[in-house]
């Protein structure tokens, strides 16, 4: 299941190459990404059919700003070049990468999918946590919490750092994006 594509008035030089549950990438003329933050939104993994004005725009605006604090600490996939003028306040121009098939998740509260496994397991992504935790916990400290990043209508599922490992392969070093995302974190004052 894809979303649909949107007209975005592009000029005939963007190709689009996918979307996913909120954001549609197009290829530029010089070989980037254009990132276009809809205005679709997604719960529990479903892109719901209605649309919420101005969503991309402040998505878009707030990842800018996020990668703007955090660039000293880690770099960012976010170019200088200008998105195109129908899009620009939704749109960023990113450089391509080797994306990692993993959602790299800091929590610092017990909510979501993280509460659900807790429940049964008295663990996160095979992390223990104490016991008594409910809904909204704040956890002794932020922990990495990485899920697999499902395709659209399919849902994300919480795995184990080894697991993280083995997705994006030993020559990459896992224990480097974690502690950059746990670095990130405690920038932005999660927990």
């Amino acid at each position: 299941m894809t979303a649909p594509v949107v007209d975005y008035g592009l000029p005939a030089e963007y190709q689009h190459v996918y979307s996913g549950k909120v954001r549609d990438l197009f290829s530029t003329p010089d070989d980037r990404l254009l990132f276009i933050a809809s205005d679709r939104i997604s719960a529990y993994d479903w892109v719901l059919p209605t649309l919420i004005p101005d969503k991309g725009t402040i998505l878009t605006q707030l990842s800018l700003w996020w990668f703007e604090q955090l660039a000293d600490i880690v770099p960012s996939h976010v170019s200088r070049a200008s998105a195109p003028a129908s899009v620009r306040e939704r749109a960023m121009v990113c450089e391509r990468l080797d994306m990692f098939p993993v959602e790299c998740v800091v929590r610092g509260y017990l909510a979501g999918s993280g509460l659900a496994d807790y429940r049964a397991t008295q663990k996160i992504c095979g992390q223990g946590l104490p016991p008594g935790l409910k809904d909204g916990s704040r956890l002794p400290k932020p922990i990495f919490t990485p899920a697999t990043k499902a395709e659209i209508g399919e849902h994300d599922m919480n795995i184990t750092f080894d697991e993280v490992v083995i997705a994006i392969g030993r020559l990459i070093n896992g224990s480097r994006v974690m502690r950059s995302r746990l670095s990130t974190s405690s920038s932005c004052a999660i927990g």
